[in-house]
């Protein structure tokens, strides 16, 4: 599989992820303690597990379209995975300390989402970054030569 496929798969899966955040039945109360949530529009636990709140549900929508976009290039796939690589990286981080572990207040990074992000960082890294196959590098000349990104290979 290569880059393109990873954007293809992941934003179909981040959509289907941001959407489930708005389905009520999908979303568990949270409990008492834990980190404070300043915007709690749809505050709970995705699956009973992954905090998520309104913003988190529309970054979710974001990164899928954003994968979907990307799919139509070479190019464009490997530097959404590169970009993914470094945004959830970056938010992995963030949800080890307290005092970031809720992006100030406004989106919940916090939990098991420390290990979605960071599992989804390596994988978008590996993808981004890997070394392309012969295949791959024929669609990047192709793409480099005609000057379109549009292609579908």
């Amino acid at each position: 599989m290569g880059a393109r496929y990873f954007a293809l798969i992941s934003g179909i899966l981040y959509i289907v992820i941001g959407l489930a955040g708005f389905v009520p039945g999908m979303v568990a109360t949270p409990g008492t303690g834990g980190p404070e949530v300043i915007l709690n529009e749809g505050y709970g636990y995705l699956l009973g597990t992954f905090p998520v709140n309104i913003l988190h549900n529309i970054v979710h929508l974001a990164v899928g379209i954003w994968g979907l976009i990307s799919y139509r290039s070479y190019i464009g796939a490997r530097n959404y995975s590169r970009g993914l690589a470094i945004f959830y990286g970056v938010l992995a981080i963030m949800g080890l300390f307290p005092v970031l572990n809720t992006t100030f207040g406004l989106i919940p990074i916090f939990g098991s989402n420390v290990w979605l992000h960071a599992l989804t960082a390596f994988i978008a890294a590996f993808f981004g970054f890997k070394t392309p196959s012969p295949s791959e590098l024929r669609n990047y000349e192709r793409e480099v030569v005609t000057g379109r990104t549009r292609d579908r290979y």
